[in-house]
């Protein structure tokens, strides 16, 4: 009896099971992407800070204690104008003893002159030999020299007094100083920056990727102002920032706005060199096939495979050939795919 009870029981369990409908596996969710745009022609934009093409570390050509600072950080400056004076009491006794030596070789070369003049008289008279009349020219000759020399000690003396004064080579602005009154400086010893306002340029740093299809010239777009300026490329750095690992950009301004000042913050924006295509994200292209290709979705929700030509990667981007504008691809899970799958797609954006 308990035997025949088990009997029915399983039977009745089997009989339920097989009334359940089978499982229908739901089709994966897939992110897509709508291509919407031909070529990668767009803007690169960078921010960069609107700087002086000459900035000059300015020096004394001469050692000395500063007596004087006539400006300031931020001062502005002409051609011509003193910025700062060093003490010039030894250099003057040194013009004073320069122009005392002369003196003293004039009237050597005076005397040289007269003796040289009246033995010459006394040779031609057969009065003295010939070597005697030699050594008076000599001692002319001689003094002559050593007036050329003191002349030339005054003059280097005059030059040293003058090196006292610091003086402006250009209009700009002070942007350092670097040593204040009472400080004795040597000779050579940076004292302050003068930053040249007659070329203005933008400094800007470039990421390595982007060095290839950098532009010749840029809009340049100012914070604080809504002018705006061109700007060509001028230099480019040889070598990389060590922590940045971007690259120096330096581009001068044409006829930037009146406004402009040194240290404004700026931004360049270039049209990019990059080649034609369509851009699409690194993502999309699944490379698990010896030729990379991308899915593309039908109007059936359906995916097949197309192969594609990369031409250049910018970035996370990726410049193709072998799909078209209108054409909807997967840009996730794209090795999780199989030819003619159906999937379901989330909301597409467009490249």
């Amino acid at each position: 009896m308990k035997r025949l009870t088990s009997i029915l029981i399983a039977l009745a369990l089997t009989t339920g099971c097989g009334d359940q409908p089978p499982k229908v596996e739901k089709p994966p969710l897939v992110r897509t992407l709508l291509v919407a745009e031909t070529g990668t022609n767009a803007d690169d934009v960078y921010s960069g800070t609107v700087r002086g093409r000459y900035e000059t570390n300015m020096s004394f050509q001469v050692g000395g204690r500063i007596i004087n600072r006539a400006v300031d950080v931020g001062s502005l400056v002409s051609l011509g104008d003193t910025l700062m004076s060093l003490d010039a009491a030894d250099l003057n006794q040194q013009v004073n003893q320069a122009e005392a030596q002369i003196s003293s070789a004039e009237a050597q070369l005076n005397l040289a002159r007269r003796n040289f003049d009246r033995y010459r008289q006394l040779y031609s008279e057969n009065a003295i030999p010939a070597a005697t009349l030699d050594r008076y020219r000599a001692e002319y000759d001689a003094a002559e020299a050593a007036l050329d020399n003191a002349q030339a000690a005054a003059r280097q003396s005059y030059n040293a007094l003058s090196y006292t004064q610091l003086i402006a080579e250009a209009d700009g602005i002070i942007s350092a100083i670097n040593a204040e009154e009472g400080q004795v400086v040597a000779a050579g010893q940076s004292v302050l920056t003068l930053v040249q306002t007659g070329e203005l340029e933008v400094e800007i740093n470039v990421p390595e990727n982007k060095l290839p299809i950098l532009g010749e010239s840029a809009v340049i777009t100012f914070w604080a102002s809504t002018l705006e300026s061109r700007a060509e490329v001028r230099e480019i750095a040889p070598m990389a920032d060590a922590a940045s690992r971007t690259y120096r950009v330096r581009l001068t301004l044409d006829n930037p706005p009146s406004t402009i000042q040194l240290g404004m913050t700026a931004s360049a924006s270039f049209r990019s060199n990059a080649v034609e295509g369509i851009s699409i994200p690194l993502t999309a292209i699944d490379q698990s096939e010896e030729l990379p290709r991308v899915w593309i979705v039908d109007e059936n929700q359906t995916v097949r495979t197309r192969n594609v030509d990369v031409r250049q990667f910018d970035g996370n981007q990726a410049v193709v050939d072998g799909i078209k504008r209108g054409e909807l691809i997967v840009t996730a899970g794209v090795n999780k795919l199989r030819e003619g799958q159906q999937v379901r797609v989330n909301s597409t954006s467009e490249t």
